[in-house]
């Protein structure tokens, strides 16, 4: 049974005290619940407070992600932080190829793959962003558009090395707008998706991969999306935010 998955990716929210709050918070409801033994779920805080989040975790189940690393181990990068600094400080996943990177950083598929390369040498394990744009989708080339991403950077790992991967498909044209992909939409690019890893590295990871949905993913639409075939969870942006909507989510 391929694991089911729920990320929360702050972004630029929440300073210490909203961060280090809500994770405490958030561990009180779903202990007195007991919600979270059948799935896994991941927080991705700010970078400053990567440290103090896995501390409050130590000994849950739950795990912290970053938001993203710099390719190169080290050097004069002023304001990078590297996948060893991460590692450091006991990080063990990393979410690359978000389309906010992508569109206002500029990271392209080379560069993507330069830092899924440094993700794996430190062994984290990566949440790989893949998603079509409005013009994309309209002009019918998103299965293109996903496949290429892949093909350019996670298709160039060996089949142990794709073992560390979830990935996330995220329509840039649902994120963040109140737009979502309708449930066969969603459902149809996830299944084109599992077919793509199915063909590259064979039925074993095909079937164990979980490929996650991202896109003004909510509380009242959470469970219909989740309850797809191929849609093993969700990339959690703005919903993820508010305490009792992420619960309603997560356990959706």
């Amino acid at each position: 049974m391929r694991k089911k998955v729920v990320i929360a990716n702050w972004k630029m929210n929440y300073d210490f005290y909203e961060t280090t709050s809500f994770i405490r918070n958030f561990l009180n409801v779903i202990s007195e619940r007991n919600i979270n033994h059948d799935k896994e779920i991941i927080l991705a805080p700010s970078f400053p407070f990567l440290h103090i989040s896995n501390q409050i975790l130590q000994g849950t189940t739950l795990n912290v992600a970053a938001q993203n690393i710099h390719q190169k181990e080290k050097g004069s990068y002023t304001g990078e932080v590297s996948a060893l600094m991460l590692k450091s400080i006991g990080i063990q996943k990393v979410i690359l190829g978000h389309s906010e990177r992508r569109e206002f950083c500029f990271e392209k598929n080379n560069i993507l793959l330069e830092k899924i390369k440094i993700a794996l040498k430190y062994d984290l394990n990566i949440i790989f962003c893949v998603g079509e744009s409005f013009i994309e989708r309209n002009d019918n080339k998103q299965f293109e558009i996903v496949k290429n991403q892949l093909k350019k950077t996670v298709f160039h790992c060996s089949l142990d090395e794709i073992k560390s991967f979830y990935i996330a498909y995220e329509p840039i044209w649902a994120i963040g707008t109140g737009k979502t992909a309708t449930f066969e939409q969603a459902q149809t690019m996830h299944e084109f998706i599992r077919i793509l890893f199915l063909e590259k590295y064979g039925e074993n990871i095909s079937n164990k991969i979980s490929i996650l949905y991202g896109g003004s993913i909510n509380d009242t639409n959470a469970r219909d999306l989740f309850s797809q075939k191929d849609i093993d969870g969700g990339l959690i942006g703005n919903s993820s935010l508010k305490l009792e909507k992420f619960l309603k989510i997560v356990q959706s």
